[in-house]
């Protein structure tokens, strides 16, 4: 194929060769592209993983700092007289207590999950609308 220079007029050049040179201009811009597109794609992939290793650290941390507080919590309601068995059952009956208000928390906010019920609505219609009657003959409800 032949490339266009710069002090190539286009007009000396055939239409097929004018045609075949966009092709490949064009062929050559959409590799490029996609080459930058992936380079990007990664680089932002790179920095999603390293996002998540941090919020899983972070979470890990997280759960060794609940833990140290819950031991805490139940050794200073020993320093209150309370003992140390029931210092700790005590802890634990107010993480259950937690547990049992999110967790009813949540079946409520999944109750209100509707699931799409305009979309389901409309495909009925429209599947309603592609059918056929039975009263007349087999011409579907668009045509008429």
């Amino acid at each position: 194929m032949s490339e266009a220079l710069p002090d190539d007029p286009a007009g000396e050049k055939s239409l097929g060769e004018l045609v075949a040179l966009a092709s490949s201009s064009v062929s050559s811009l959409v590799r490029a592209e996609i080459d930058l597109a992936k380079l990007e794609l990664k680089d932002d992939a790179k920095k999603a993983a390293l996002g998540g290793v941090m919020f899983a650290v972070a979470g890990l941390i997280g759960g060794l700092i609940v833990i140290l507080l819950s031991i805490a919590f139940a050794y200073g309601l020993t320093a209150l007289g309370i003992w140390n068995w029931a210092a700790f059952l005590i802890v634990a009956a107010v993480y259950a207590l937690l547990a049992a208000a999110l967790i009813a928390i949540g079946y409520w906010r999944i109750r209100k999950i509707e699931g799409a019920k305009r979309t389901r609505r409309t495909l009925k219609d429209d599947f309603a609308a592609l059918r056929p009657r039975r009263d007349q003959d087999d011409t579907p409800v668009l045509t008429e």
